[in-house]
């Protein structure tokens, strides 16, 4: 046998005999009696051994070297499952799946036993997780910190059309991949007052907490492609400082007995409580600080271990904040820089501003949060005089130069006064950091002219575009194996390694009709497998040679669920009015979860499921439309549906959507973009090319200019396009909603009097063009040559680019 295949032999036995051995003694199972969750467990705890070794020399290394770490704070990191990704990285998942077979275990049955980890929403948290892929990948040393939500973002259930939170259980059966430190914990403090300490030069204050919350790390490694490193995401779990009043509870106050501690561990029980009351923004500001102060301790501790000196700190350490969330790290890092360590102001914020740096992710003024003064106040009394403080020098400071405009003034100001006084984290991120970025170049154009104007005029050095991006590892290797198969068998084994730099050589073989046929094979099998998810799921039946137009994301109606379900709506209406006509076959798959307090949104989703139900149960359609909408997207769901999508949607709001990184993984996958020119879009349009992308309605400006003429009503729209107003009149009188026709009165009257999102207004481009969608779908040869062209136009959105542009640009980590 050769020298390759022995050495093959071995690992798979290798890693057999670890299998076995955490069946039996780690999970306590025998192999006869093991449950095929059992051999989940087993097999994750392997390949976490492996982990481990890597980890483990990784972190000797950084401590070696004293090497500049990069710290990401982020309140979401949606990681998905982990078991493949790993495998996968560390080179294993070929062993693994035959040693698994020599065991009669079916690696694939297995890996659909592990829950998502409920850890994120949307996009904000798989870049963050795609960030941490990358860090390991590029041999960038970082530290993720977020919170260990025992619950994370809701269960989506869809009753009777409506959507329905559950709770997300996805630690019932613990998390092998993570290591509990419980060693490693910090005391966050809330409430309480502050006491000035007199002594000689400034004067330190001292903050009385009124409650103390132990905040406890959890630790999962985070491994790089071919295990180049491996970092590690730590996540924190509250628990109650006290311990439980056992003379209360045997008193008989079994609840009172246990007040403080559901209290505290309420903290990291659920991502994104409700905030429409005062209690739920009490709980979100009370996470964000928890886990911003336990993670600045955490590294400082670090820091001070290795280094000692805490003038080196923006040398040593690069700490990154992921959206307005964690902005609160401005005022906690200066208080524990002032008032524990006793460096002088000036100095503080010069460590401050030197070591942070801020991502901003949208331009919605509601998503900039802002928080009460007197909610402040009561529960951190030490960070808003810190604010005050850094507000006034601010304020001082500009007028040193000569600044006076009282309006200016108002604008860069950290406390908004316009109704009651409230804090803007936006600003405090921005006037506490080294670096500002967007996420894309037309999202960082608009910050500079809307949000952060001011801000941006003051100090025009910071502001900088970094343009998202999406690890190839997971969404085409994991997600799309045929289609990775196929690519590397064109353009080589180096793919695999620089897909980045490699992908854009498939241009040159888009007009080989051979492989345009082997392209659309792949995606055959894959609508395959959709098709038969969506039978087992919602017992829905679909015919895998139509159109599969797909819009998977967060249901919010700056994204234009609802334009799609007007189009669907007059596709519909259009199908039965003209039955003799060639129609193509089309199905339109919608997922996506609305907050739960958002209330339009969730009306969208019952819209969503009304027209699906008229649509698949009409009998003159001979199954020529379907509409599926999916519940609980995330994922796991996503690696299966991008995958067998022919027609991307990205028709956000021109100047509304960030970046957006979904319209990444689909045109990655070969699917066709009909999208606006907005966020990232507009840079796949550069990259791809207008010819292989269907691009319609208002750009940025022309949504701005049409909306400081004041509120836009879509009457005008409505009046000069009949297919328009005869969707909205079918819906306005329950076509879709017999058991309520009124249902959607208000939801159609507020298009008619104030089209704020351009929904109306973009109808009828966005009408034509989807026309124009079917023609190219009629011609096999242009549209596969199409798909070539998306898949090959993309290597630049690459996190691994983008990691790289951070750590060179913003963290100096990188030559």
């Amino acid at each position: 046998m050769p020298q390759e295949h022995q050495e093959h032999a071995a690992r798979i036995a290798e890693f057999r005999d670890k299998v076995l051995y955490k069946l039996t003694y780690s999970v306590g199972k025998d192999p006869e009696h093991a449950f095929t969750h059992d051999w989940f467990e087993a097999v994750a705890l392997a390949t976490r051994d492996y982990l481990v070794d890597d980890w483990m020399g990784n972190t000797r290394r950084m401590y070696a070297s004293g090497t500049k770490r990069v710290y990401y704070l982020s309140l979401e990191f949606l990681i998905g499952r982990l078991l493949l990704d790993n495998l996968s990285n560390l080179g294993l998942l070929e062993v693994a799946r035959e040693a698994l077979a020599g065991l009669d275990v079916d690696i694939d049955q297995i890996r659909q036993l592990e829950p998502d980890a409920a850890l994120g929403n949307g996009g904000l948290g798989r870049l963050a997780a795609c960030f941490m892929e990358s860090m390991a990948t590029l041999g960038v040393a970082a530290h993720g910190y977020g919170i260990r939500y025992e619950h994370g973002l809701f269960r989506q259930a869809i009753v009777d059309g409506w959507q329905q939170e559950q709770t997300e259980s996805w630690l019932d059966f613990g998390n092998p991949w993570e290591f509990e430190r419980p060693e490693v914990s910090y005391l966050i403090g809330f409430g309480g007052s502050v006491s000035a300490i007199p002594g000689e030069g400034e004067p330190r204050h001292f903050w009385h907490w009124a409650e103390g919350v132990r905040a406890v790390a959890y630790d999962t490694p985070i491994a790089g492609w071919r295990g180049n490193s491996v970092n590690t995401l730590r996540l924190w779990r509250a628990r109650a400082e006290g311990e439980l009043h056992l003379e209360r509870f045997n008193a008989g106050d079994h609840v009172g007995a246990v007040e403080e501690e559901a209290r505290a561990e309420a903290i990291s029980r659920v991502l994104y409580p409700a905030d429409s009351t005062e209690a739920g923004q009490e709980l979100r500001l009370r996470q964000e600080y928890f886990f911003v102060s336990a993670s600045l301790q955490d590294l400082m501790r670090r820091h001070l271990k290795q280094h000692g000196d805490l003038d080196l700190l923006p040398q040593k350490a690069a700490i990154q904040l992921n959206d307005t969330h964690p902005a609160i790290a401005v005022a906690e890092l200066m208080r524990i820089l002032v008032d524990v360590h006793a460096v002088p102001w000036s100095r503080a914020w010069q460590l401050t501003v030197g070591t942070l740096a801020y991502t901003n992710h949208t331009l919605l003024p509601e998503a900039l949060e802002t928080w009460s003064a007197g909610l402040m106040e009561r529960m951190l009394p030490r960070h808003m005089q810190i604010i005050y403080l850094i507000n006034a020098e601010h304020i001082d400071s500009l007028r040193a130069r000569d600044i006076h405009d009282f309006e200016l003034l108002r604008a860069v100001s950290l406390i908004e006064e316009d109704q009651g006084r409230r804090v803007r984290m936006g600003n405090l991120a921005f006037l506490g950091s080294h670096s500002v970025n967007g996420v894309s170049a037309l999202h960082t154009e608009l910050m500079r002219k809307t949000v952060f104007s001011h801000l941006h005029a003051l100090y025009p050095q910071r502001i900088n575009s970094k343009t998202n991006g999406i690890t190839f590892r997971r969404w085409l290797f994991q997600a799309n194996p045929r289609l990775t198969a196929l690519l590397v068998e064109q353009l080589g084994e180096e793919l695999l390694d620089r897909p980045d730099e490699l992908l854009v050589n498939l241009r040159a073989d888009a007009d080989k009709s051979a492989l345009r046929k082997r392209f659309a094979e792949q995606r055959q099998l894959a609508k395959l497998s959709l098709c038969s998810l969506v039978q087992d799921r919602i017992g829905l039946q679909l015919d895998p040679s139509a159109l599969f137009d797909v819009q998977v994301k967060r249901i919010h109606e700056y994204k234009r669920q609802l334009l799609n379900l007007l189009h669907t709506v007059a596709l519909y209406q259009a199908m039965r009015d003209e039955p003799t006509t060639a129609w193509v076959p089309r199905v339109k798959i919608l997922a996506g979860k609305a907050a739960a307090s958002y209330q339009q949104a969730k009306l969208v989703i019952k819209l969503a499921n009304d027209i699906a139900r008229t649509i698949n149960h009409d009998p003159t359609l001979r199954g020529q439309l379907k509409v599926v909408f999916l519940p609980n997207y995330n994922v796991s769901l996503a690696e299966q549906i991008i995958p067998a999508a022919d027609l991307s949607e990205q028709i956000s709001t021109a100047g509304m959507e960030a970046s957006g990184t979904s319209n990444m993984k689909f045109a990655l996958n070969g699917a066709l973009t009909i999208g606006t020119l907005d966020g990232a879009n507009v840079e796949m349009l550069e990259r791809i090319g207008d010819e292989h992308m269907f691009i319609f309605g208002l750009n940025a400006r022309q949504v701005e200019m049409r909306r400081q003429e004041g509120p836009v009503a879509g009457e005008v729209a409505i009046s000069a396009s009949p297919r328009l107003h005869e969707v909205l009149q079918a819906i306005r009188s329950g076509v879709f909603s017999p058991d309520d026709p009124a249902r959607y009165t208000g939801l159609v009257d507020s298009l008619i009097w104030n089209d704020h999102f351009m929904v109306c207004a973009d109808f009828d481009a966005y009408w034509q063009a989807q026309a124009e969608v079917e023609e190219r779908w009629r011609d096999p040869r242009q549209w596969w040559r199409s798909a070539l062209m998306n898949c090959a136009g993309t290597g630049w959105f690459s996190s691994d680019r983008t990691i790289r542009e951070y750590a060179r640009e913003i963290w100096g980590v990188l030559e």
